[in-house]
């Protein structure tokens, strides 16, 4: 069983940002750090100028059963992500003494296995052809500007790319894309198979409502464990 996670523990946002967590039922500690539960909050000390993350708000995966008040425990693996849409690296260094089953068991039977993917201590990879690309918003060349991220894991559970828009300082979910002027192929944020490929396609429909600067999109892999990688893609516009 992974650690749960406490007041404690090391949270980055991509930019090493670090975060602190306001407990919101502080009942129970560990080492002194108060257990998080869902729901609870935290700020960033996000040094991205163009636009800081700024905080968090944790969720649980709803791998684990254990509870506070009715509310579940966060774990050091679940999957979670900055206001801005970016993924958070977590970190706890408390000692686990893990003595649970996955279900009651009758007398003198073994404990079960964990399932593969419950085991997987491997972040997903992601990579990106090309890792750059440039417009001209005064000629609108080139028309169409295309990239590819590819994801490799061995137990996928889904994908999310957000658009960080440093001109404008906002930040945008394009998992399902912006069509017809900024497709994904495939869309929805689903990812069946170990290694998947996402390709995306920008017209200069989009391209052109894009301000000079930098655009910095983050593709982010989520394996069934909650274990992440990604990486950005920076699109310049002159």
């Amino acid at each position: 069983m992974p650690q749960v996670l406490t007041t404690n523990a090391t949270i980055l946002c991509p930019h090493t940002g670090k975060g602190t967590t306001m407990p919101s039922d502080p009942k129970w500690q560990i080492s002194g750090g108060y257990v998080a539960v869902e729901g609870d909050t935290g700020v960033l000390a996000c040094p991205f100028a163009p636009l800081p993350c700024g905080g968090y708000q944790l969720r649980s995966m709803g791998l684990n059963a254990t509870q506070i008040d009715g509310r579940k425990v966060i774990l050091v693996t679940d999957f979670n992500q900055s206001v801005t849409g970016l993924p958070l690296t977590m970190m706890e260094t408390h000692q686990v003494v893990d003595d649970s089953t996955p279900a009651p068991l009758p007398p003198g039977q073994a404990v079960p296995a964990l399932p593969p993917a419950m085991t997987d201590v491997a972040k997903p990879v992601v990579t990106c052809v090309p890792s750059g690309l440039a417009f001209n918003s005064t000629t609108a060349l080139p028309p169409n500007l295309s990239a590819a991220f590819t994801l490799n894991t061995a137990y996928p559970l889904n994908w999310i790319l957000t658009l960080i828009n440093e001109p404008e300082k906002t930040s945008v979910d394009l998992t399902n894309g912006l069509p017809p002027a900024l497709t994904l192929q495939p869309s929805d944020g689903t990812w069946n198979f170990p290694t998947q490929t996402i390709t995306l396609n920008m017209t200069v429909a989009f391209l052109a409502t894009l301000a000079p600067g930098l655009h910095r999109f983050f593709m982010t892999g989520v394996s069934q464990r909650g274990l992440t990688g990604f990486k950005e893609m920076i699109l310049t516009v002159i």
